[in-house]
């Protein structure tokens, strides 16, 4: 039997990482830290169950988290002081939301990577909840086990709403992952990761308007889980770990000591056609990836550290162990690989600068393409970026899947073959060739996951079309009703509502000089 291939790099050009762009920031940890066990989220309880009918309610709240010595940070979450609890679905469910917004200004519901209509539904900046208001939506889960997730979506204010906590792992699993030989006792050998950064201010407050870049905004302090240094007891030989990457800008390069193998067994949306073993992985913004850490090679007392680059994330404390020695399939999932119509178009779509695709920006009720439902095309996504002074893209389409079909008409990296993707790392000068299918009718949104990149109109709208029916309506939101909404909330004049980017439509006010003179530097 051949020895199984183990990938040593990161499958990216080094130069184009993060690390070495201007105002670049190198992680710390803040004086009077100590090592504390990694939060694991808890499981969001349904309000009622019937049948295959499954009851939640979601609320957007403000509370206080003592990430530091001292004051607490003022923070917001979703059934939660920060960030959320996790939400458990079942492939073929039915789920009624109650999404409740108990926060002082409007916001949205997006699920990533979730298949379900749109806009309403999907959450996007076209279905903003208001303060005090209630909406119900409902939906059925079609499509196989993964990590999707939830995070604010309100046009331009996407990013500073993340950076206060609105983002929350929704796990979707099925029949087919309960039968895997693989981890799956949550909070035990099962662990999210979701890793984010952060800027403590004066009093440990955040104050996202102070760290504004348009290129994207660094933390300085990583918050995992919303711990700052986070320790996991391992008690079993293999863990699993479901990294979501969190972050507005930063990308995670993941490396344990002594180059331990991980074994990715998943991808964004779905699990991979066959195991990747690597001792490196690139974790982008929005994307997840799952992988199988084995510690045998460890005894109890060991200490196991994972880095991002050369700075130590997460500390794992070996523990007894029962030896397991199960065995990872060679094959995990079978993916639908649907036929491109020979006649079928292909999408052109480029990611230009640091706020336009296809040389525009984005405006909220343009229309900027049309598709079929259940119709599968290519699309080669293209950064035009120069080399010199490019950075990795992560291109995001709402509302569907993909696979990866080809980069620079080269075979794609090898733990994105024969997996459903929705968010891929573009870089500067490389085309990417995608087949994507929408599976629900609807308008969808395409973007830029670098959080400042789609607030400044590094985003599109599509809309999804069943060719047997009469083309629906939606009443899509502006950017004036929405300014006026957060200039009453907040108790200000609209000319000082800080929406950075997406100056369209006519409505010019809220260009902001300070957003266009730090973005002429690149």
């Amino acid at each position: 039997m051949t020895e199984e291939k183990i990938y040593t790099d990161y499958f990216y050009d080094e130069a184009d990482f993060d690390k070495n762009h201007f105002r670049y920031k190198n992680l710390h940890i803040p004086d009077g830290i100590e090592a504390q066990p990694l939060a694991v989220p808890p499981v969001l309880k349904p309000d009622k169950e019937e049948g295959n009918d499954v009851w939640f309610t979601i609320e957007s709240m403000e509370g206080e988290t003592p990430f530091l010595p001292g004051s607490k940070t003022k923070t917001w979450g979703y059934n939660a002081p920060f960030l959320g609890q996790t939400m458990v679905l079942k492939t073929g469910q039915h789920v009624h939301v109650t999404l409740k917004n108990s926060l002082k200004e409007l916001t949205t519901y997006h699920w990533h990577g979730m298949e379900v209509p749109g806009p309403y539904i999907d959450g996007s900046c076209h279905a903003p909840v208001y303060p005090g208001e209630e909406k119900e939506i409902e939906f059925t889960v079609e499509q196989p086990a993964a990590l999707t997730w939830l995070h604010a979506h309100p046009c331009p204010s996407t990013a500073a709403q993340v950076w206060m906590g609105l983002a929350m792992g929704v796990v979707i699993t099925d029949d087919h992952e309960a039968e895997l030989p693989i981890p799956k006792a949550y909070g035990k050998d099962e662990f999210p990761i979701v890793l984010q950064d952060r800027v403590f201010h004066e009093d440990n407050q955040f104050d996202y308007r102070a760290d504004y870049d348009p290129m994207g905004v660094f933390g300085d302090t990583p918050l995992i889980n919303g711990v700052i240094k986070p320790y996991i007891d391992v008690t079993t030989q293999k863990v699993r770990l479901l990294f979501l990457g969190g972050t507005n800008r930063r990308e995670w390069r993941l490396h344990f000591d002594n180059d331990l193998v991980m074994t990715q067994i998943a991808g964004d949306d779905s699990f991979l056609a066959h195991p990747v073993k690597m001792t490196k992985l690139l974790v982008g913004p929005g994307e997840r990836l799952q992988v199988i850490v084995d510690f045998s090679d460890y005894k109890e007392g060991d200490v196991v550290n994972l880095y991002t680059d050369d700075f130590k994330l997460i500390e794992f404390r070996i523990h007894h162990f029962e030896k397991d020695d199960s065995v990872l399939p060679d094959t995990l999932f079978t993916p639908e690989d649907p036929v491109v119509a020979d006649d079928a178009v292909v999408r052109k779509v480029t990611m230009d600068d640091h706020d336009k695709i296809n040389g525009k920006q984005y405006s909220m009720q343009r229309i900027d393409m049309k598709a079929e439902v259940n119709h599968a095309e290519y699309w080669d996504v293209t950064n035009t970026n120069s080399k010199s002074h490019g950075m990795l893209h992560p291109f995001h389409i709402h509302g569907a899947h993909f696979l990866v079909v080809s980069r620079n008409g080269q075979t794609p990296n090898p733990n994105e073959i024969g997996v459903y993707k929705d968010t891929i790392e573009v870089a500067p000068q490389e085309t990417v060739r995608l087949k994507v299918i929408f599976p629900k009718e609807g308008l969808f949104m395409y973007h830029c996951h670098i959080i400042e990149h789609e607030d400044a109109g590094m985003m599109a709208n599509i809309l999804i079309v069943d060719p047997t029916k009469p083309e629906p309506h939606y009443d899509l939101m502006d950017m004036e009703t929405l300014t006026k909404a957060f200039a009453e909330e907040k108790g200000i004049p609209e000319s000082e509502v800080f929406m950075p980017g997406m100056c369209t439509e006519g409505y010019m006010d809220h260009c902001h000089d300070d957003a266009h003179t730090s973005a002429s530097h690149h």
